[in-house]
C-alpha cells in the first residue's frame, strides 16, 4: 500500500507477544521509497498500552524502515537536535496503521553527537519473558552493530539538517 505525502497516519508500537504497547495518535507522511517511510509530528497524543496518555512535548522528524530492524526519531530542541532509535521489526502499514515490535533497546544520540544504549534490563527480562527466538536475538545483535556504525559515520538521517529540512517540509504540509 502506497502512503501519500501529507496524510496523517497512525503509528503503533507491539511487544513480541503481539500486545499493543504503544499508539502515536498522528503522524504526517513526508515520505515513502522502497527503503524507508518518514513521517513528522509535534505535540501528538500518545497513548500506552493501559490507557495512560501524554503529549510529544517536541516536534520530531521518524524513519521507519521497511527492511531494517530498528526505527530512528530526530527530536527537535531549542538547543539542537538529538537522536532516539528503537530496536525493532521493520514496519508494516495497514489501512488501520504503521506497525512495528519494539524489541526494547533503544539509543540515545544526544545533540553532541555521543550515544548511550537504554534499556538493557528491560530487553534480558523481556527476552527471558516472551522467549525471543535465536534467530530474532542474532538480527537484533547485528542490526544494533549496524545502527551504532551509522551514528558514528554520520549517515542519513543523523545529520541536524537532514531532521531540520524535513521538518520545514513538514511544516509547509500544515
Amino acid at each position: 500500500m502506497k502512503l501519500n505525502i501529507g496524510s496523517k497516519i497512525v503509528v503503533q508500537s507491539y511487544k513480541h507477544d503481539k500486545t499493543l504497547h504503544r499508539i502515536w495518535q498522528e503522524a504526517t507522511v513526508l515520505s515513502e521509497n522502497e527503503e524507508r517511510i518518514i513521517v513528522a509530528n509535534k505535540r501528538t497524543k500518545v497513548i500506552e498500552a493501559n490507557g495512560r496518555f501524554w503529549y510529544t512535548k517536541e516536534p520530531s522528524v521518524t524513519y521507519f524502515y521497511k527492511n531494517h530492524w530498528y526505527n530512528v526519531i530526530g527530536i527537535i530542541k531549542p538547543t539542537g537536535i538529538s537522536f532516539y532509535c528503537n530496536l525493532s521489526s521493520p514496519i508494516t502499514y495497514d489501512e488501520e496503521a504503521l506497525k512495528y515490535i519494539d524489541y526494547d533497546l533503544d539509543v540515545k544520540v544526544s545533540i553532541d553527537h555521543s550515544q548511550t544504549l537504554l534499556d538493557q534490563n528491560e530487553y534480558r527480562r523481556h527476552q527471558a519473558l516472551m522467549n525471543y527466538p535465536k534467530e530474532i536475538l542474532s538480527i537484533l545483535e547485528a542490526e544494533l552493530t549496524h545502527l551504532q556504525a551509522r551514528i558514528i559515520a554520520n549517515e542519513e538521517p543523523f545529520q541536524p539538517e537532514t531532521i531540520e529540512r524535513w521538518y520545514q517540509s513538514f511544516l509547509s504540509l500544515e
